[in-house]
């Protein structure tokens, strides 16, 4: 390892830089989708249920693969890997023979198991990297990169929408792979967690590591806590199984969590990100293509909104902005389906709605989520219940993004977001009876109180 000392804000950066990939990709195809319709003449909802949603099927094996791995070989090699991979697959995306359905499908697929790679490994390197006090706003950092990533996305499919069909969608897709460049080089001269370090028995390597990243007085004490940290890990790790998740003395806990993942996908929230030109299409007329003006203006709310939240996220308790966003974004939903069935009204309408739901879903549902998650789990089980969480997370992203196509198709927009709309309104409602509050609590307090509610 170089003796040269890096930056902190480098090493903070390009830490939480994965974000842009993970949101790039997850932006990049709402815009490519109604080009790639047209070009291939994708008629129905399945074949662009697939597509879209194969991403996500992907990045259920590689936040699992990656968690593993990481362990093994180190986070940053992963996130080396994962960017490696993610370049490659979306220049084969680029190059996609002409109705080449299977293809495109498994391109995704390798494209979704680098963005569940980056999705675990980034929060797990970040912080691992920051000090304690850095966490909660650096975890922040990490929403506001996923979403900036969104935003870059449509704004590039917005540039390259004058193109020729068949080659917007592919240059749009095959743009991916700038990012990823970036994140390769940047990660290259990154140093490995601390806490691998240590726990692959390169003491004099992590100790170089802190110094770059600490005050001198914080380093022996830190790597004393994350030997005792280890310590205690590896203990669980034998004493524990997947069974252990639904033990007593975990089951209120694990619920909590794992529901709370599940939830953030299926309000519907990648509905409107992916799908959002064709949801103005539907709406007004205008063909998909010449709606892509609307993703930068959600791309907007959802920057606007990772900074809002950065700014209040420890001066209100969790579980209250979880509740008033979940309220805010149920009543979004339902309402249009309630006021067009009184009176004819503009089919924008619909649109404004969902802006209103993405607006409160940035500063609450979509950072909180994962703050609760890594607050909520007890240590023993943490890594397990993570993984399980994460998991269902983005089964929920691929259910959703498979069925969307297939419900409008078959129904009115308006009554498929009211459906959204009341999932929303029953995810208040778990949060307000089975999920505990975390802020100001230390983690063996929140241990404590979710046996004491499974005793009961």
């Amino acid at each position: 390892m170089s003796e040269k000392k890096i930056s902190s804000k480098f090493i903070y950066f390009f830490g939480a830089f994965g974000g842009i990939l993970f949101g790039y990709d997850i932006g990049v195809m709402t815009g490519a989708l109604p080009f790639l319709q047209s070009d291939w003449n994708l008629s129905g909802g399945g074949v662009t249920g697939w597509i879209t949603s194969s991403l996500m099927l992907g990045a259920v094996f590689g936040g699992a693969i990656a968690g593993q791995l990481s362990d093994r070989l180190g986070r940053r090699k992963m996130v080396l890997y994962s960017a490696l991979l993610f370049m490659v697959g979306a220049l084969l995306a680029g190059i996609s023979p002409h109705d080449g359905v299977a293809y495109l499908i498994f391109t995704r697929v390798l494209l979704g198991i680098a963005v569940g790679a980056a999705s675990a490994l980034v929060p797990a390197y970040m912080s691992e990297m920051a000090p304690a006090e850095k966490r909660g706003s650096l975890s922040g950092i990490n929403q506001l990169m996923i979403v900036s990533g969104m935003l870059i996305s449509y704004v590039v499919d917005f540039l390259l929408k004058g193109l020729p069909e068949h080659i917007a969608w592919r240059l749009m897709l095959a743009l991916a792979a700038v990012p990823a460049l970036i994140l390769f080089l940047g990660v290259l001269r990154l140093p490995e967690s601390p806490r691998f370090l240590i726990k692959t028995g390169r003491v004099e390597e992590a100790h170089q590591v802190l110094t770059w990243i600490r005050r001198p007085e914080e380093i022996d004490g830190e790597i004393n806590a994350i030997n005792e940290t280890a310590r205690i890990e590896q203990k669980a790790e034998k004493s524990t199984s997947w069974g252990s998740l639904l033990e007593g003395r975990y089951r209120y806990l694990v619920i909590a969590g794992v529901m709370v993942a599940f939830f953030q996908q299926f309000m519907g929230a990648n509905a409107i990100f992916y799908y959002i030109p064709l949801i103005v299409e539907k709406a007004s007329g205008q063909a998909a293509s010449d709606a892509l003006l609307w993703p930068i203006i959600q791309g907007v709310i959802l920057v606007l909104g990772a900074l809002l939240y950065m700014a209040i996220a420890e001066k209100f308790n969790r579980r209250g902005l979880l509740m008033m966003g979940g309220t805010v974004m149920g009543l979004s939903f339902i309402l249009p389906a309630v006021i067009n069935s009184f009176m004819d009204t503009n089919p924008m309408m619909i649109v404004v709605f969902l802006s209103i739901f993405v607006a409160f879903y940035a500063f609450t549902w979509a950072p909180l989520t994962w703050v609760l998650v890594g607050e909520v789990f007890p240590l023993a089980i943490r890594g397990r219940a993570s993984g399980l969480a994460s998991s269902m997370n983005w089964v929920g992203s691929f259910v959703v993004a498979l069925i969307f196509p297939i419900m409008t198709a078959s129904m009115s927009q308006e009554a498929v977001f009211a459906i959204f709309g009341v999932i929303c309104l029953v995810a208040v409602a778990f949060v307000m009876f089975r999920v505990p509050e975390t802020r100001g609590h230390s983690l063996e307090e929140i241990e404590k109180f979710g046996a004491e509610k499974e005793a009961k």
